[in-house]
């Protein structure tokens, strides 16, 4: 029997581009093909007002896009968690509160009502006896920057490594395999970090969308149109001055 995981993608999503979610469906179609895991869920999990990141919007317009964005979608839910918080909460600690609330349902649903679990559960969770293990979904941008001084305590690069997994969706000019190698600490938990390959080049990122906006070009087809059209009702990115914009 496959083992089950749900991937969730963590970020600012300033604004969400279709390359967030796509590399969801990269990641879901390659477990398929090998055969040895299913992939049950998806879930974004925005980051808190607190992270201060140069062209985050308020996480109420930030929500509201990926609701939008991920209309279409079956499978892949948000989890608002993160922006309920009183402050920034390290990525570790993201990916471990979702997998104990997850493995509390799936251990015990006695006197558990469905209709007030989280959206980000699977509606079919009560199926699942065995475990459902969450791992990180990125790209290599975030891979590679587990090297910045600083940046990562490695305390918490253990436990996302060893504790989770993570499963890197490749970019055009990155050679993930090399830098894992580079590392003592990614060689260490090669065996927990999967590298797949984007065989399609999207260079869309919302630094550039931003960009885009803020100089007054098209983001049509850069964007969902959902998106779009909310980015413009409420004037979002529009100058430089958007880059703190609440």
């Amino acid at each position: 029997m496959a083992a089950k995981i749900m991937l969730i993608a963590c970020g600012s999503f300033s604004p969400p581009t279709p390359m967030h979610f796509r590399m969801f469906e990269i990641a879901k179609d390659y477990y398929s093909e090998l055969g040895n895991h299913e992939v049950i869920g998806g879930i974004v999990s925005p980051v808190h007002d607190a992270y201060g990141k140069k062209g985050l919007v308020s996480q109420t317009h930030r929500l509201a896009m990926l609701k939008l964005a991920l209309e279409t979608s079956s499978w892949i839910r948000i989890s608002e968690w993160e922006c309920q918080q009183e402050a920034w909460t390290p990525t570790r600690n993201t990916l471990q509160y979702h997998q104990n609330y997850l493995n509390s349902i799936i251990r015990d649903l006695n006197g558990v009502n469905s209709s007030n679990l989280p959206s980000w559960i699977p509606y079919n969770v009560k199926q699942y006896k065995e475990p459902v293990q969450i791992k990180l979904l990125c790209g290599a941008d975030l891979l590679e920057s587990f090297a910045t001084p600083g940046l990562w305590k490695t305390d918490d690069l253990e436990a996302i490594l060893g504790q989770h997994g993570i499963v890197v969706i490749t970019r055009n000019g990155s050679n993930p395999e090399q830098f894992i190698f580079d590392s003592d600490l990614l060689s260490k938990y090669r065996r927990n970090i999967v590298i797949v390959n984007n065989w399609i080049a999207n260079d869309v990122s919302s630094t550039l969308a931003r960009r885009f906006i803020a100089r007054g070009l098209s983001v049509k087809y850069l964007l969902d149109d959902s998106v779009i059209d909310y980015i413009k009702k409420h004037s979002l990115y529009c100058n430089s001055t958007n880059d703190t914009q609440s």
